[in-house]
C-alpha cells in the first residue's frame, strides 16, 4: 500500500484546510460533476485521494502509539473521523471512473478495517464497511476476496456493523445466484463458511452457521453439501451451536420455505379464505331446508368449503409425495449419523429440552432412512411413564422410529411397556386414550407387533363413556379391518374391503411389476374437466355406466321370464304376482346381471333363449284362455279384472322382450370392446417409457382422487363410503410424514383455567350487541310491518263473521239463564 505520510506537512494541511474546505462542504455536488466529466476533474480526485491516504496514516499511527486505550483516538479525532468517513464514501462512489487512480483503494479500506477495526470509533467503522459494500457491489472487488473480513466484522461486538455484514452477505449470495449459478464462485464461499463452522471458535460458528441456515432456508444454497454441513453442526463441541442445529432441522418442515415477501402474501391469503368445516346436517339444510333464496346462498357457501377441501387435499397430496424435502433427507451417511448423536445423547449432561430434541432429531433420522438402532428402543423404555415430563413428544419419538424394517422382538418390550403402564383399569381416562392412540400408531408401521388376545382387551375399551377412551378404542378396530380383520371378533369386522388380508411377515417385499399410479392414465376421472371453479356435487354424480337404462330393463324382463312359468291359480295370486314383478330388490337386481353377463358371454345364447321365450309366452296365453272359458261362471266383475290383467301383461312382454334382446346384444358388445381395449392397454403399458408429463398427471389425477375421497368421506359428495372411511398410508408417507405429539391428545378435554373461560366468553360476546328490551326494538323497527302483524289485519269473510256473532249470541243465552239460579242441593227431609 502507498503511503503519503512525508507530503502530508502542516503548510500543506493549512492549504488543505483553506481550499479544500469549500470542497468538503460540496462533496456531494463535486460527485455528481465527476461523474459526467471525469476528466476534468483528475486533479481534484487525485488531492483528496492523498487527503484520504493521509488521514488513513494518521489513524493508524495513532491507533499503534494508543494500543492500550482507545478514547485517545476516538475522543480527541471526531472531526478527523467524520471526515475520513465522509472521504471513503466519496471516493468509493466516484471509483468506478478512475479504475487506474483509485485501483487500491479496497486494499486501503479493507487493510484498514482488518488491522484497526475495534480500534476505530464506530461512525468511522460503519462508514467504511458502506464504502467497502459499494466497492463489491460495483464488482470492483471480489465477495470471495474480502468474506474472511465481513465475517470478522460480526464478531467485534458492533451490533450494526454485524447486521450491516451479515446482510450483504446474504444479498451478495443470492444476487450472484438469482440467473444462473456458478458453482466455482459457490464452492470457495461455502468452503469459508464451512471451515469456520467446522472451527472451535463459538462467535465465528455460530455466525457462519447462522449464513449457511438462512441460504438454506431461502433456497439459494439448496444442495446435499450445505445440507450435511448443517447436519454436522450437530456435532460442535459448542452446546449453543449444536442446540441451534438441531433446533433448525426440527422446524425446517414447519418454517417458511418462501421468501419474506411469500410469506406475508400467503399469509394474507390465509386471513381473506379461512376454513370452513361444514357438517352433513348443513349439506341437508342447504338442499331440502328453506326458501330457494336461502338455499341457494347455502349452496353457495357448499361450493366454497368443497373448493377449499380439494385445494387442501391437493396441496397435502403433493407435499407427502416426491416434493417433500428435509435437510436430513440427503444425509450422505445416515446411519453413522444417528449413532454418533445417540452415543452423543447418553453421554451429555443438558438440560431436559436439549435432550429431548436431540431425541426427536434421532427417531426422525431412523424414520425417514429405515435404520437399524436396536439400542435406541430399550433407553426410550426408561422414560415411558404416564407422570413423565412431557410424555407424549417421547411416544411421538417412539412412533417415528417404528418401520417395517425394525425387528418386531426389539420392540416388543417397549410396546408391552405402553400398554401396561397407560392402558388399565386404574389409569386416568387421559393416559388410556394416548396409550391407545400410540398403539394404533405403531400397529400401522409394525402390525405384527399385536396379538388376538391383547387386541381383544384393548377394543373393550369402545364402550368407555369417556369420548377420547371410546373414540381411540374405535380407531383401532377400523385400523385392524383393513390390516387384519381376523384378530376382530366377528361383531367388531363389520365389512372389511379384503377379509383375508395379513400383514406382511418381517423382511417380507412386495415387488412392482409397473409404474404405480399407471393405471390412472387410462382412466377418465371427471374432475379433470372441472377444476376448483366447478360444482363438486355434480361431478361425481356424472360417471354412470351407459347402458344403465338397458340393463334395468333387461333385469324387469328377466324377473317376469321367471314368473310366467309359475301357474295362476286365482285373481288375487296374479295381482300379488304383478306387484312383485314391478318390485326389484338390489340383491337380486346384482344376481340377475351376473345371470345376463353369463349369458352374454355364451356364443349364440341370446337368440336361441329370445325364440323359447316367445314360444312359452304362446303356449302360457293358450292355457290362459282356457282357463277362463272354464271359469266364466263366476262373477262378471273378476271376469273383467282377470281379463285386464292379463292382457296388460301380454302387451308388456313384447315390448320388453325387444328391449331385453338390444340390451343384451349391447352389453355383450360392450364386454367385448372392453376386454379388447384392456388387452389393447395391458400390450401397450408393458412396453411403455413414461415421460415428465406422464408422471406430473399421475401425480395430478392422484391428487383428484384423493380429494374425491375426502369429500366422500366428509358426506359432501356420493360415493362408496366404506372405502373412502379409512386409507392405509404406504411405508414411504408413514416415513416422510412427521407425528404430532398434540393428535397423540386427541378429543381430551382439559380444565380451563380462569382466564381461559373469560376469554372464551368474550369471544362469544364480540358478535352479540348490547342487551334491548323486545318493545324497544320493535319500536325502532323500520320498513312495514311484519307478517305476524298482517295477518292480524286481515278483514273475515262474511260467513266467518255471522258465524262469529251467531257463536256470541248463543254464549250470551247461556250465560244470562244460568245468572239466575243457583242450585243449593236436595232437601233432606223431604
Amino acid at each position: 500500500m502507498r503511503q503519503h505520510a512525508p507530503a502530508y506537512t502542516p503548510e500543506a494541511a493549512s492549504a488543505s484546510a483553506t481550499g479544500g474546505a469549500g470542497e468538503r462542504q460540496s462533496l456531494p455536488l463535486l460527485q455528481g460533476k465527476m461523474k459526467r466529466d471525469p476528466e476534468g476533474y483528475e486533479t481534484e480526485l487525485r488531492q483528496l485521494h492523498r487527503h484520504f491516504e493521509s488521514s488513513v496514516f494518521l489513524f493508524r499511527q495513532q491507533a499503534a502509539l494508543s494500543s492500550s486505550s482507545s478514547s485517545s483516538s476516538s475522543g480527541g479525532g471526531g472531526e478527523t473521523a467524520k471526515e475520513l468517513g465522509d472521504l471513503a464514501l466519496f471516493l468509493a462512489h466516484v471509483a468506478p471512473f478512475y479504475p487506474n487512480d483509485l485501483a487500491d483503494l479496497p486494499d486501503q479500506i479493507g487493510g484498514l478495517l482488518d488491522t484497526n477495526a475495534r480500534a476505530l470509533p464506530s461512525g468511522l467503522r460503519v462508514h467504511l464497511v458502506q464504502a467497502l459494500i459499494l466497492l463489491v457491489n460495483r464488482k470492483i472487488v471480489d465477495l470471495e476476496d474480502t468474506m474472511e473480513l465481513f465475517m470478522e466484522l460480526q464478531v467485534i461486538g458492533d451490533r450494526a456493523v454485524k447486521k450491516l455484514a451479515f446482510s450483504h452477505i446474504v444479498h451478495s449470495i443470492r444476487r450472484m445466484n438469482q440467473k444462473h449459478k456458478d458453482e466455482a464462485k459457490n464452492r470457495k464461499l461455502q468452503n469459508i463458511l464451512f471451515t469456520l463452522v467446522q472451527g472451535e471458535e463459538e462467535s465465528r460458528a455460530k455466525r457462519a452457521f447462522t449464513i449457511l441456515c438462512d441460504l438454506h432456508r431461502r433456497r439459494v444454497w439448496f444442495d446435499d453439501r450445505t445440507a450435511n454441513a448443517i447436519c454436522n453442526a450437530c456435532f460442535h463441541p459448542s452446546s449453543r451451536i449444536m442446540t441451534a442445529a438441531i433446533s433448525f432441522l426440527l422446524g425446517y418442515e414447519n418454517g417458511e420455505q418462501e421468501d419474506d415477501s411469500d410469506a406475508s402474501s400467503s399469509e394474507d391469503e390465509a386471513n381473506i379464505n379461512p376454513n370452513i368445516i361444514l357438517s352433513k346436517e348443513d349439506v341437508y339444510k342447504a338442499n331440502h331446508k328453506g326458501t330457494s333464496a336461502s338455499k341457494k346462498k347455502k349452496k353457495a357457501k357448499l361450493e366454497r368449503v368443497v373448493r377449499s377441501m380439494k385445494r387442501q387435499q391437493r396441496k397435502s397430496t403433493e407435499e407427502t409425495g416426491s416434493n417433500y424435502y428435509s435437510p436430513l433427507t440427503y444425509l450422505k451417511d445416515p446411519q453413522g449419523f444417528a449413532e454418533k448423536l445417540f452415543s452423543r445423547l447418553q453421554k451429555c449432561s443438558e438440560r431436559f429440552e436439549v435432550r429431548m430434541t436431540m431425541l426427536k432429531v434421532i427417531s426422525r433420522t431412523i424414520g425417514l432412512h429405515h435404520l437399524v438402532l436396536l439400542n435406541f428402543y430399550p433407553y426410550l423404555q426408561r422414560y415411558v411413564q404416564p407422570h413423565q415430563r412431557d410424555v407424549t413428544t417421547l411416544l411421538a419419538a417412539a412412533v417415528q422410529a417404528c418401520h417395517e424394517m425394525v425387528p418386531p422382538d426389539a420392540v416388543e418390550p417397549l410396546f408391552k411397556q405402553i400398554v401396561n403402564q397407560f392402558v388399565h383399569d386404574r389409569s386416568r381416562p387421559e393416559a388410556i386414550a394416548v396409550g391407545l392412540n400410540v398403539v394404533r400408531e405403531i400397529c400401522m408401521r409394525i402390525p405384527l407387533l399385536m396379538n388376538e388376545d391383547l387386541l381383544q382387551d384393548l377394543v373393550l375399551y369402545k364402550k368407555s363413556h369417556e369420548k377420547a377412551v371410546s373414540i381411540a378404542a374405535r380407531s383401532l378396530i377400523t385400523l385392524f379391518r383393513e390390516i387384519c380383520p381376523s384378530l376382530l371378533v366377528k361383531k367388531d369386522r363389520g365389512r372389511p374391503i379384503n377379509p383375508t388380508a395379513r400383514p406382511k411377515a418381517f423382511g417380507e417385499t412386495t415387488i412392482a411389476t409397473d409404474v404405480p399410479g399407471a393405471e390412472l392414465l387410462a382412466e377418465d376421472i371427471s374432475l379433470e374437466g372441472s377444476d376448483d371453479e366447478s360444482d363438486a356435487f355434480d361431478s361425481d354424480d356424472e360417471e354412470v355406466l351407459p347402458c344403465t337404462n338397458d340393463i334395468q330393463q333387461s333385469l324387469k324382463v328377466s324377473s317376469n321370464k321367471l314368473e310366467t312359468h309359475e301357474d295362476h291359480k286365482g285373481e288375487e295370486e296374479v295381482s300379488g304376482e304383478q306387484d312383485d314383478t314391478e318390485e326389484v330388490d338390489e340383491d337380486d337386481s346384482d344376481d340377475n346381471m351376473d345371470d345376463i353377463e353369463d349369458d352374454s358371454d355364451m356364443d349364440g345364447g341370446t337368440d336361441v333363449s329370445d325364440e323359447d321365450d316367445d314360444e312359452e309366452l304362446n303356449d302360457d296365453s293358450e292355457n290362459e284362455d282356457s282357463d277362463q272359458a272354464e271359469d266364466s261362471d263366476e262373477e262378471d266383475k273378476s271376469k273383467s279384472s282377470s281379463s285386464k290383467v292379463q292382457k296388460r301383461k301380454l302387451s308388456d312382454y313384447i315390448g320388453q322382450l325387444d328391449a331385453a334382446d338390444a340390451s343384451l346384444r349391447t352389453l355383450k358388445r360392450l364386454a367385448g370392446a372392453k376386454k379388447a381395449e384392456t388387452s389393447m392397454d395391458s400390450t401397450d403399458e408393458a412396453g411403455r417409457i413414461f415421460s415428465d408429463e406422464d408422471f406430473k398427471l399421475i401425480r395430478e389425477r392422484k391428487a383428484k382422487q384423493d380429494a374425491r375421497q375426502a369429500l366422500v368421506q366428509h358426506g359432501l359428495s356420493k360415493g362408496d363410503t366404506r372405502s373412502a372411511t379409512f386409507k392405509l398410508p404406504s411405508s414411504d408417507q408413514l416415513s416422510m410424514k412427521r407425528v404430532d405429539p398434540s393428535q397423540l391428545e386427541a378429543y381430551i378435554k382439559r380444565k380451563m383455567s380462569k382466564e381461559e373461560r373469560l376469554e372464551m366468553v368474550k369471544a362469544g360476546r364480540e358478535d352479540r350487541g348490547k342487551y334491548q328490551a323486545r318493545a324497544a326494538i320493535k319500536q325502532k323497527k323500520t320498513g312495514g310491518s311484519s307478517n305476524k302483524q298482517k295477518q292480524h289485519q286481515k278483514k273475515m269473510p262474511l260467513a266467518a263473521k255471522r258465524a262469529k256473532a251467531a257463536r256470541s249470541r248463543q254464549e250470551k243465552k247461556t250465560k244470562a239463564k244460568h245468572s239466575g239460579k243457583q242450585f243449593r242441593g236436595r232437601k233432606a227431609w223431604k
